[in-house]
């Protein structure tokens, strides 16, 4: 019998953890559980997501009872492998989801399956078609349709009133980039003039090279009809400027775009782009972590922030504001 003991003990021991303890949990050094919270960009290529994703474990590193679970689909069309991956955070007990939608409506479900789950999600970047509150504790990101109008603004400014603007959308279901494009389209039209906007739609898609056959196709079909061409988000502005560029239209057409990359920073400097819309990635990350691990304690979160946007231009791009925004060297 006295053989026994230790592994009654042993037993015993387990089960308590079994059932007090949360699985999947990681122990941090001082055998404390670590909360797991589940970071789900939309891709994992373009830079805005390796700032978000550089926010994110710069505030669990900061709290230290958190530890950053990062995947996402490697490109941003890929819809189906988003959705799975939130169904199989739910499935593993993970304490909080943190998410950047593919699209508004085809994870509205999955996250709603992540509440009844007891499982809190904060969205970022880009909108859900749910009920703040209820289906979501919080939405951290962008106000994208004041992007968009700081683009319409910039553009309105060089037009003053006459010429024609080509939109080179992003994708159909992308929350985000829509109301980028509709607050760019509400701003031309409101201003004062006859400025005509090219829009038929055509859609960059996910990568940059996509986006060059779409912005290759605009450019083909609408030859010297237009004055200025506005992008909305990396990849579509990224692969408009390489299309220009083979056209040798670079700098002769007003070029405005969104995201930032070390591409398009160059293009800038050469007077090839002549205003980026540009984010706070990295305050996304880092925000969401903070209001996710305060709705996790019980404290009162703020439910919609906005982490602001900004035009950069060759006369802005080296003041510190922006190269905080630009350099990730330099982000805190």
């Amino acid at each position: 019998m006295g053989r026994c003991m230790p592994l009654i003990a042993l037993g015993l021991a387990v089960l308590l953890c079994w059932s007090g303890c949360d699985r999947g949990s990681a122990p941090d050094h001082g055998g404390l559980r670590k909360r797991r919270i589940a970071v789900i960009p939309k891709g994992l290529t373009h830079a805005h997501w390796k700032a978000i994703e550089a926010g994110a474990r710069k505030a669990a590193e900061e709290d230290g009872t958190v530890e950053i679970d990062w995947k996402g689909p490697p490109k941003e069309d890929d819809t189906r492998q988003q959705i799975e991956l939130v169904q199989n955070f739910v499935s593993s007990g993970i304490d909080g989801i943190i998410l950047a939608p593919l699209s508004d409506q085809a994870l509205l479900s999955p996250v709603q399956l992540a509440g009844r789950a007891g499982i809190p999600v904060v969205i970022i970047d880009s909108g859900l078609a749910g009920e703040l509150g209820k289906d979501f504790v919080a939405y951290v990101g962008t106000d994208n349709y004041q992007g968009g109008v700081l683009a319409g603004q910039r553009i309105a400014e060089r037009l003053k009133g006459q010429g024609t603007v080509l939109l080179l959308r992003f994708a159909e279901s992308s929350a985000s980039t829509n109301q980028r494009e509709q607050g760019f389209i509400d701003t031309v039209k409101r201003g004062a003039g006859q400025v005509q906007i090219i829009d038929p739609p055509q859609y960059a898609g996910a990568d940059v090279m996509s986006g060059k056959r779409a912005a290759e196709n605009m450019l083909t079909a609408y030859e010297g009809k237009f004055q200025a061409i506005f992008c909305p988000n990396e990849s579509s502005t990224a692969g408009m400027l390489l299309a220009l560029e083979d056209r040798q239209l670079a700098g002769k057409v007003w070029f405005i775009g969104f995201d930032i990359r070390p591409q398009l920073i160059d293009g800038l400097r050469a007077g090839k782009i002549h205003g980026l819309v540009i984010q706070n990635p990295f305050q996304m990350g880092y925000r969401s972590v903070k209001i996710m691990v305060a709705h996790i304690r019980g404290e009162p979160v703020e439910r919609n922030v906005d982490t602001g946007a900004v035009v950069v231009t060759a006369e802005n791009i080296d003041t510190p504001e922006i190269q905080k925004l630009i350099n990730p060297a330099v982000l805190k």
